[in-house]
C-alpha cells in the first residue's frame, strides 16, 4: 500500500542560508495515527503546511497521498488539500465575513469530490457534527463573535466534514476544556477510523500520545537547528 505521507531529503527554509526543516526520510503508512511533538522552533508548524500543500519544499520529495507536491503547482496543491485533506490550522483561518456554518462547508462547496462523500445532506451532516462538537447554535455567527475555543471547534468542523483522506491537525485542543477535549479527540479519532483517514497531529500536551499508534519527536528526523 502507498504511504500516506513520505518524504525524502526534504528540504526548506523561510530565507537562503536558514533551513528551517532537513528531513531525509519520514514515512507514514496509510491510515496510522502519529502523535508529532517537539519544541518551540523545531518547525511542527512548517512540517504540517509542507504536508498539507500551503507551503513548497525548497528541494527534496514530499508525497502525499501519491501525489508529490514538489511537482505541483500552487492550484494543485490548493485542489488537493480542498478534496482529500483536513487540515486544522493552529491559527484556524476561519474566513470573518462568513458564518461558523458556510465556513465550515467551503471545503465541501469548492471541492464536488468531496461534496459526494458526505453519506448524507450537507446540511444534515454539518449539523450533525456541530452538535457533537456543541457549536450548533453557532452555526449562524461569524468567527469574531465566537470565543476562541468556540473558533478552534469550527476549525475543526471544517476540517473533518467530508472524510477526508489525510487529517492535519495542528494544536487543534489547546483552547479546550478537559471536557470537551475528550469529546474532540473521542470525535476525531472515530471520524478517522471511519474514513480510514491517516492522522497527523501536534501537540505539547505529551499526556495525549499513549492514545496514538506512534509517537514522533521532530528533532529526531529534523537535522535543520532549532530556532532560539
Amino acid at each position: 500500500m502507498t504511504p500516506a505521507v513520505e518524504l525524502r531529503q526534504l528540504r526548506f527554509g523561510y530565507r537562503p542560508g536558514t533551513p528551517v526543516l532537513q528531513v531525509d526520510s519520514l514515512v507514514v503508512p496509510a491510515g496510522e495515527s502519529v502523535f508529532l511533538h517537539g519544541p518551540s522552533g523545531s518547525g511542527k508548524t512548517t512540517l504540517l503546511g509542507i504536508i498539507a500543500g500551503v507551503l513548497k519544499a525548497d528541494r527534496g520529495e514530499a508525497l502525499v497521498l501519491g501525489n508529490d507536491l514538489t511537482r505541483l503547482g500552487g492550484s494543485d496543491r490548493d485542489h488537493l488539500r480542498g478534496e482529500r485533506l483536513g487540515y486544522i490550522f493552529q491559527m484556524f483561518n476561519l474566513i470573518p465575513y462568513l458564518s461558523a456554518f458556510d465556513n465550515i462547508t467551503l471545503p465541501c462547496r469548492m471541492n464536488s469530490r468531496r461534496m459526494k462523500r458526505l453519506d448524507g445532506s450537507l446540511d444534515v451532516e454539518t449539523r450533525a457534527l456541530a452538535r457533537t462538537l456543541e457549536i450548533e447554535s453557532l452555526l449562524g455567527a461569524r468567527p469574531g463573535e465566537l470565543s476562541v475555543g468556540q473558533q478552534q471547534r469550527v476549525a475543526a468542523a471544517r476540517a473533518l466534514l467530508g472524510r477526508p483522506d489525510l487529517v492535519v491537525a495542528d494544536e487543534p485542543t489547546s483552547a479546550l476544556d478537559a471536557d470537551r477535549r475528550e469529546a474532540f479527540l473521542g470525535l476525531l479519532f472515530e471520524s478517522c477510523r471511519e474514513a480510514g483517514a491517516t492522522l497527523l497531529f501536534v501537540s505539547h500536551d505529551r499526556s495525549l500520545e499513549s492514545r496514538f499508534d506512534r509517537a514522533l519527536s521532530l528533532p529526531d528526523v529534523n537535522r535543520a537547528p532549532v530556532a532560539a
